[in-house]
């Protein structure tokens, strides 16, 4: 059985679409401070907190035949995290290290672990691989990188097997619409530039014009969030098969300017987005590409929607089919348990 750690959130609520069409046995392990109880979907969940350990010792008691665990239950907010470290260091980081020894001492010594391209900071050349120096310049990308640095000595010292799998730019949706990305607030900018289209929020900032780019906005790598989660599930594969622990990269190895990202949302949803442009914000790097080439020469991984039309179409169809996101939608669980 595979246990999804934020299952109930924006990529683990898809991980659990393809678990499902996989037939994987799983379960979700949640306190919902962030996910959506609707975005499960029908698969089964424990309601806990990560930072709790009689939560973790509990859900590996009453479920000995966990064999894998997926983490998806960071804080991600790069701003957030300059403001208040203690928080997040202790989700992302200190956390994380309570649940590699609630797994050791179940018997467990698999993990596939949600990272970031933030642990790179500023950019020394691109496209980005997995060997780029590693010098995180947020509070977010120093706790993630501080986890996989966790992993490395134990895996050293205990035989604990893992894949890190560093996230670009997550984005798109299920193209069914049955879940999709509903955070609060909203950042990320595709949903976004949407959400300004249809009115529900003011125009979007664009956060400096004048960089070296073709049109002087950011260029950033956008990865449709089912292609992530098949990333993670060849993971998981590779882990059972005994494999050994693998870093990668993931991301289209192709960037898109804001301005292109913002006219892409126009062609589709036939609306006018507001913006404004702003100055930069501090430690925003020019370019951020990902080099995949890695996991795809290794593991044949692929991304299935690679054209950013067809990214922002599934965005724009889940938000135009829910407008409300997951608010007063019903339990999508089979049943949250509740220690």
């Amino acid at each position: 059985m595979i246990l999804v750690v934020g299952g109930a959130g924006y990529i683990g609520s898809h991980m659990l679409k393809v678990l499902r069409e996989a037939g994987e046995t799983h379960l979700v392990f949640d306190n919902f401070e962030q996910g959506h109880e609707p975005a499960l979907q029908g698969s089964p969940a424990h309601r806990g907190d990560l930072r709790n350990p009689e939560d973790l010792q509990k859900v590996f008691e009453e479920h000995p035949d966990i064999d894998v665990v997926m983490h998806f239950a960071a804080y991600i907010a790069v701003g957030e995290s300059v403001k208040e470290p203690g928080r997040y260091f202790k989700n992302n980081t200190v956390a994380v290290l309570g649940l590699m020894d609630a797994m050791r001492a179940a018997g467990v010594n698999k993990l596939v672990f949600s990272s970031t391209a933030a642990i790179f900071g500023e950019p020394q050349y691109v496209p980005i691989d997995e060997n780029h120096p590693k010098n995180p310049t947020s509070p977010y990308g120093d706790s993630k990188l501080m986890v996989e640095k966790m992993l490395d000595a134990y895996d050293v010292a205990h035989d604990f097997k893992s894949v890190c799998l560093r996230y670009f730019n997550a984005c798109g949706a299920d193209p069914d619409a049955q879940i999709g990305e509903d955070h609060d607030p909203e950042t990320h900018l595709i949903p976004v530039a949407i959400l300004a289209a249809m009115g529900k929020r003011p125009p979007l900032t664009v956060f400096g014009t004048d960089y070296e780019t073709n049109d002087g906005t950011c260029v950033r790598d956008y990865i449709h969030v089912l292609d992530l989660a098949q990333a993670h599930l060849l993971a998981v594969r590779h882990l059972r098969n005994q494999g050994d622990s693998r870093r990668y990269n993931l991301g289209n190895g192709q960037g898109f300017t804001v301005n292109e990202v913002i006219r892409a949302v126009e062609r589709t949803t036939g609306k006018e987005v507001p913006h404004d442009a702003g100055p930069r914000r501090p430690g925003d790097p020019a370019k951020l590409i990902a080099s995949a080439e890695k996991i795809r020469s290794e593991w044949n991984w692929r991304p299935s929607y690679p054209n950013l039309d067809d990214i922002v179409a599934h965005a724009w169809h889940w938000h135009r089919t829910h407008p409300n996101g997951f608010a007063g939608e019903t339990l999508g669980a089979v049943g949250v348990e509740t220690p």
